[in-house]
């Protein structure tokens, strides 16, 4: 199935979106401080390309640090580039995937690609710090993260305890 609605996606948008991330690409690289979109548009072209059977991950979900508040955004750093792709192809990218998604949800059997749509538009808003991988391995990403979220709230609630008990 993943392979028949990969296709499918490829022939009817894939490869225009995937190609219009590629040009961000390019052109972020042209001028060498926008490395860091280039990775990430690179990233996110696999997956405009390709997105059944795929999903987008934090990389601190992938490197086991976890997602904290100061990560989120991947540092001062990442939070500056998230904003310029913004401002140059994120909303554009986000807007053309929303209107893609809707007139795909119109239809019945559209609805799979509508959804997918709708996942690449948030993605397209805030793309530096995401990494793409299998539908899989993100499950497990997430579930190993809200297990150590767990652990670490269960410790915090054990310490007050105890200070309680004292």
């Amino acid at each position: 199935m993943r392979f028949a609605g990969n296709a499918i996606w490829f022939v009817f948008g894939g490869a225009f979106t995937a190609l219009v991330w590629l040009i961000g690409a390019a052109l972020f690289a042209v001028s060498i401080v926008g490395l860091p979109l280039t990775r990430a548009a690179i990233e996110m072209a696999k997956l405009s390309a390709f997105p059944f059977g795929k999903d987008v991950v934090h990389i601190r979900e992938l490197d086991g640090k976890g997602v904290t508040a100061t990560t989120a955004v991947t540092g001062t750093i990442g939070f500056v580039f998230n904003v310029l792709w913004l401002v140059t192809f994120g909303l554009a990218l986000c807007l053309s995937y929303l209107v893609l998604g809707v007139i795909y949800c119109v239809t019945i059997i559209g609805i799979p690609f509508g959804i997918q749509c709708f996942k690449l538009a948030g993605i397209s808003l805030w793309p530096i710090g995401r990494r793409v991988v299998s539908t899989e391995l993100a499950t497990v990403a997430r579930q190993q993260a809200a297990v150590e979220r767990f652990a670490r709230h269960r410790g915090r609630k054990l310490e007050r305890d105890n200070r309680q008990s004292l």
